[in-house]
């Protein structure tokens, strides 16, 4: 196996990814897949440091399509990162990325920000989001909110109606 876990968070690495989600899932090395942070060297640098000790790469979209084979032949078991909903579609769907057996995406936090839909505390989504969660879920995917595995509040079936599906 070589991508345990599937994960959108907008603050993509911090504490409790490597303490509590590291504990629930295996995870050698983290991926985490963002053009910012990728090309801003004290983004790449802070992520790295908040991943503590794992093997961790932040790499731009166009990067990640070019090894995502590598990856899946990896012995490492990584956790898979976007920080926006519209990148892990670009992943999953557009491009077709099978992340090893996962087939569940888990939701992070999402900003409140206008225009947002808040279905949890610090879990709120933009239409555009929402539509990148129905054509996850289309693909064959779970799409699981939870800020943490003790703090979940549904899967998308619970929440599409609130985007117009």
């Amino acid at each position: 196996m070589s991508v345990s876990f599937v994960r959108v968070d907008d603050r993509m690495i911090h504490g409790l990814i490597t303490t509590r989600w590291g504990k629930e899932r295996p995870c050698d090395g983290i991926i985490a897949v963002n053009d910012k942070a990728a090309n801003n060297k004290i983004l790449k640098e802070a992520y790295q440091a908040a991943a503590e000790g794992k093997k961790t790469f932040v790499w731009t979209m166009e990067h990640f399509l070019k090894v995502q084979d590598k990856v899946l032949k990896s012995d490492t078991r990584y956790f898979l990162i976007t920080k926006s909903p519209l990148d892990m579609k670009k992943i999953l769907v557009d491009e077709g990325f099978k992340p090893s057996d996962v087939k569940v995406v888990n939701v992070g936090p999402g900003n409140d920000r206008p225009g947002a839909i808040k279905l949890g505390d610090n879990q709120s989504f933009t239409q555009e989001e929402g539509d990148a969660f129905e054509a996850i879920e289309k693909a064959g995917y779970t799409v699981d909110f939870a800020l943490l595995p003790d703090q979940r509040i549904g899967e998308w079936s619970k929440f599409k109606s609130k985007f117009g599906y």
